[in-house]
């Protein structure tokens, strides 16, 4: 019988500083802890799958848990979406990407506006939605493309789609991303479309489209590829790693879309991963420090295990993990933190309540996946399988 394991990033689900969090200037944060005590946070099957059992996790332990669970420390320098699903996916990065804290360079920005015959607002860091206030109307009236950054490695080019048909946003950014390689090889080029008349009715379309950097070298999704096995990317998986080792593309509008293709997917025959990234944690709560939404769309993804563990097959395993924090209580900054991630794992032939203790490297992940599924690697991280199957 075909092997399915279903890998869920909770985008930026981070369970508490870690060790070298100073130096990131996240000393102290917690994602898990700011959310966990609201009214609106109801996750009894997070619970059952040992979240709150995890090492330095406080909270209502279960005394039962249907699973293994580890807490995982990254072992890259970063703490940005790029770099962390990498490592997920058994590649560690030893340097971070590059990053902009006073914008980019004016030579970029003339050839990059020379190139898409747009002049550029911004250049500087900024939230994404104060920026469309601030330079919105502007950019509105002067036919301009609004460009800004963030702590991430990123370069973020905002329009309105009915002045930027989204097609051509695309291809500026496209643009962009064939300009920034080497020293101003961002880790991602972001195309963030907009609508609205006005500073206070401007909001984000569902129309994003991230271009990453190719990982520098074979990740989990190109060795299972590469063995026959079905890699199913699920949200913006495909974006992150450039297409490289997807077998099958499936787009998303969000949390909820994702969901409804996570269970879908439940029901399909395919031997190898399915790889989903839910994107609304980071995006639209953790970013905007929306601590009561954040704890909402927690409750609604344990609302879906509910449904989705009871129907496992015999040999499915589920994985739930994250790829950094972005702690919405954290005040002195709007951006990711760098903190330790669960991995929750569960299935009819995993172990129940196996405590695998603290890992470094999110690549047990990787290793773990491959080993169930047969597939030989040279992937970063080690494998757990050996601890967690009955």
């Amino acid at each position: 019988m075909d092997k399915r394991v279903f890998v869920v990033v909770l985008d930026s689900f981070g369970i508490g500083a870690e060790p070298d969090a100073a130096a990131f200037g996240d000393e102290g944060t917690n994602t898990l802890g700011a959310i966990a005590a609201h009214p609106n946070f109801n996750c009894p099957n997070l619970k059952k799958m040992g979240l709150f059992n995890v090492d330095g996790v406080e909270g209502d332990k279960c005394e039962a848990p249907i699973g293994a669970f580890a807490r995982l420390q990254e072992q890259s320098m970063g703490k940005d979406t790029t770099i962390g699903h990498w490592e997920i996916a058994g590649v560690v990065s030893p340097k971070p990407l590059p990053t902009f804290p006073n914008g980019f360079p004016d030579e970029v920005i003339a050839e990059f506006e020379a190139k898409t015959g747009h002049k550029v607002l911004c250049n500087k860091p900024y939230s994404g939605t104060q920026v469309l206030k601030d330079y919105g109307e502007q950019a509105m009236a002067e036919d301009a493309l609004i460009v800004y950054t963030s702590a991430d490695s990123v370069f973020q080019v905002a329009a309105n789609e009915e002045l930027v048909p989204v097609p051509e946003l695309y291809r500026y950014c496209e643009i962009a991303r064939d300009m920034l390689k080497g020293e101003y090889g961002v880790g991602r080029v972001i195309a963030r479309p907009f609508l609205g008349k006005t500073a206070d009715t401007f909001y984000r379309t569902t129309n994003r489209h991230d271009l990453s950097l190719k990982p520098p070298r074979a990740t989990m999704l190109d060795v299972l590829k590469d063995a026959g096995k079905d890699v199913i990317a699920v949200g913006k998986i495909y974006d992150i790693f450039d297409g490289e080792g997807v077998t099958e593309k499936i787009k998303t509008t969000g949390n909820t879309n994702g969901i409804a293709f996570t269970k879908a997917l439940q029901t399909r025959d395919f031997d190898g991963l399915a790889f989903v990234n839910l994107v609304d944690f980071d995006m639209l709560y953790g970013h905007r420090r929306d601590i009561a939404g954040y704890a909402a769309a927690a409750t609604e993804f344990d609302n879906f295990l509910a449904e989705f563990i009871p129907g496992m097959r015999e040999d499915d395993i589920l994985i739930v993990t994250a790829d950094h924090g972005c702690d919405p209580s954290y005040t002195k900054t709007t951006d990711h933190t760098r903190e330790y991630v669960p991995m929750l794992v569960c299935g009819k032939k995993v172990k129940a309540g196996v405590n695998l203790g603290t890992k470094l490297c999110f690549g047990t992940i990787a290793k773990t996946v491959c080993e169930y599924l047969g597939v030989e690697n040279d992937l970063d991280g080690e494998s757990v399988l050996g601890e967690i199957m009955a």
